[in-house]
């Protein structure tokens, strides 16, 4: 069994009670514990690992776990949170920095997990990321709420008045769930709720649920993986961010939210971001400026028949609209939204961008 194979939405995946099921708790890219818990529990090839989701983001070694599970067989793994955030490219920081471990194995990993189940049953136990609505059958249930989403606890929390769910839950069948953090160590309801999210990625511990025996297995985090991968991602992921292309207000966010890390080599890049970024920004009046000279210089050199030109010169529309009168410098602003846009009408009309050209982001 892949990560892919059983508990799909509309197609709940069951198993015989006879086979071990290891259910992991949120592994968040801490390859090393993952090893050591499978080795604490003394997996054998015959069991079957069930991950509740969040396999990668926050840790040191996202590639390594999702390889793990993706090559294991008798593997599987449920859409978390994380994961739909990357298939559905709704990224923050975190993912920035997965992006980036994984290299060039991210779009194989988006395809991949693209394909996750939302949950997972056994004869004996119920498998789910982070929450479902207590009395509803999971074939029924939203995935967002499954997954774990910001608007799937919105729903979940007016559905249930701001009750926690595995508070309500009194199905029968137990349900082992993560995405909500335990940090002193698994949740263990009386009404059979085991939450398994131990906080590994900040340095407690990573669980596992033993099925159908439920007997539990933690291994203590190596250190605290996020506070470490945050700080020292930081130059990197700024680096790889689309500065050219991004709009000039949302680069302004953007530095001022790096510009707050005490990191020198950070600070020295948001430093160069910033001028690089002044710098373009500062063509727009200069382009203003430009285009007027442009249009007399075109006409001294073709006379009458300077509308035949202004028809097959790149600046064309701002050309024609100082022509007829109706050129203002909001004109310009309106093609200068980023980087990117402002460096090409600057050399449509004419100016030297060649130091602007060597920026990191061009």
């Amino acid at each position: 069994m892949s990560g892919r194979v059983s508990g799909s939405k509309g197609e709940p995946g069951r198993s015989s009670a006879m086979e071990r099921h290891l259910v992991i708790g949120d592994v968040h890219g801490c390859h090393e514990e993952l090893l050591e818990l499978c080795e604490r529990a003394v997996v054998s090839a015959s069991d079957v690992l069930v991950s509740v989701g969040d396999l990668v983001d926050r840790g040191p070694s996202p590639r390594e776990v999702v390889r793990f599970f993706r090559e294991r067989p008798s593997s599987i793994v449920l859409m978390g949170n994380h994961e739909r955030k990357h298939v559905r490219q709704v990224c923050s920081y975190a993912q920035d920095v997965t992006r980036l471990q994984m290299g060039e194995e991210y779009e194989s990993f988006v395809a991949w997990a693209s394909a996750l189940p939302y949950f997972f049953e056994t004869e004996t136990a119920r498998v789910v990321h982070a929450a479902m609505i207590p009395g509803v059958p999971l074939a029924m249930q939203r995935e967002d709420v499954l997954a774990g989403t910001t608007s799937g606890e919105a729903f979940l929390e007016g559905a249930l008045g701001g009750a926690a769910w595995h508070e309500l839950y009194a199905d029968e069948v137990p349900v082992a769930f993560g995405h909500r953090v335990f940090e002193i160590g698994p949740h263990v309801g009386k009404n059979g709720t085991y939450g398994l999210d131990t906080g590994a990625c900040h340095g407690h511990t990573l669980t596992a649920l033993s099925l159908p025996d439920f007997r539990l297995y933690s291994v203590p985090a190596r250190a605290d993986h996020w506070s470490r991968v945050k700080r020292e991602w930081q130059s990197a992921v700024l680096r790889a961010r689309p500065l050219a292309t991004m709009d000039f207000v949302a680069i302004e966010e953007e530095l001022l939210a790096r510009g707050r890390s005490a990191e020198p080599e950070v600070a020295a890049l948001v430093e160069g971001a910033q001028r690089w970024a002044a710098a373009c920004r500062a063509l727009v009046p200069a382009i203003v400026a430009r285009v007027p000279v442009l249009l007399d210089e075109l006409r001294n050199a073709h006379g009458p028949d300077v509308a035949k030109t202004l028809v097959l010169h790149p600046a064309k529309p701002l050309l024609f609209a100082s022509l007829k009168g109706r050129f203002e410098g909001r004109t310009v602003e309106a093609h200068c939204r980023s980087p990117r846009a402002t460096l090409d009408l600057a050399k449509r009309v004419g100016l030297d961008t060649a130091a602007l050209d060597l920026g990191p982001w061009v």
